[in-house]
């Protein structure tokens, strides 16, 4: 068989797939006007897999081969089972490549530690692509609980974007999410074939403009120091210090620590906060 043939039926794949697909099942915004097409529409396969929707709609018209990243990319916005990555790859001419699957990270003992020691001090650890892997008390009361979040969207980017509650808790939520995405992009330096992030990158493109065009930016930041200014509903104006801890077993394992200076308001706020965390029960991060 020629190579043309194999285009053409990798685009049919790649529609076939698109139309089986509803915007909830991939994470997306359910439209409230008429819908022209059955499942995803190609630029919502383009932004989840972050690529070109020009790009994307040759692939389906057999007009050019695809990448092996990109396959990857398409596989995981495509929610595709291994069978079906395989037929993929096959029909690109591409050798089987078996998905990388990063084992689920646990936080360091060490930092597991420090946490529990932590009881007046908002604290999280921070794992790949940003995800919240662990975390005390003050920090569910400060930030979010944690614990109501599922874990597969536990992501602090993720977070930042989603929960409306953040836009009014931090003073300038624009100044946080654009830092947060300029450290998302570090993420993806570091892991440019991780499924997930790339699925994570998609599905905030899609649903957030602020995040489509920051991250188009491709400015980079690292975690590291800072100040932030929030508006507690419990604790009122924090103005809290941030700074972070590179665990030395696993430098992929952050941890964040907001304090402030004994003696003012800040601090003051925090112990309130700590008394009401503790009135409504808030737990950390459950052991592993």
């Amino acid at each position: 068989m020629s190579s043309t043939p194999h285009l053409n039926e990798l685009g049919e794949f790649l529609r076939a797939r698109r139309g089986e697909l509803s915007p909830r099942a991939v994470g997306l915004p359910e439209s409230t006007g008429p819908r022209r097409v059955a499942g995803l529409r190609r630029e919502e396969v383009a932004q989840l897999a972050a690529i070109s929707t020009d790009y994307y709609t040759r692939l389906e018209q057999g007009r050019m081969p695809a990448s092996g990243p990109v396959l990857d990319s398409l596989a995981v916005a495509l929610h595709l089972d291994d069978d079906q990555r395989r037929y993929l790859f096959g029909l690109a001419g591409k050798e089987t490549a078996k998905p990388r699957r990063r084992t689920l990270q646990k936080v360091q003992p060490q930092l597991r530690r420090v946490l529990d020691d932590l009881t007046s001090t908002p604290a999280v650890v921070m794992g790949r692509r940003m995800d919240v892997i662990a975390w005390n008390p003050l920090a569910a009361a400060l930030v979010t609980d944690f614990s109501a979040v599922p874990e597969k969207h536990r992501n602090y980017v993720r977070i930042l974007f989603t929960d409306p509650a953040m836009r009014t808790l931090y003073a300038d939520w624009k100044s946080v999410a654009r830092t947060s995405v300029a450290q998302l992009r570090m993420e993806a330096a570091k892991y440019p074939d991780d499924p997930r992030l790339t699925a994570l990158v998609g599905e905030l493109s899609v649903q957030d403009p602020d995040f489509r065009q920051w991250w188009a930016g491709h400015h980079v930041a690292t975690l590291s120091v800072g100040t932030k200014v929030l508006h507690h509903p419990v604790a009122g104006k924090l103005s809290l210090d941030w700074d972070t801890l590179t665990a030395s077993t696993d430098p992929d394992q952050q941890l964040v620590v907001w304090t402030a200076e004994p003696g003012t308001p800040t601090h003051d706020g925090l112990r309130i906060l700590a008394s009401w965390a503790a009135d409504r029960d808030l737990s950390a991060a459950p052991p592993e």
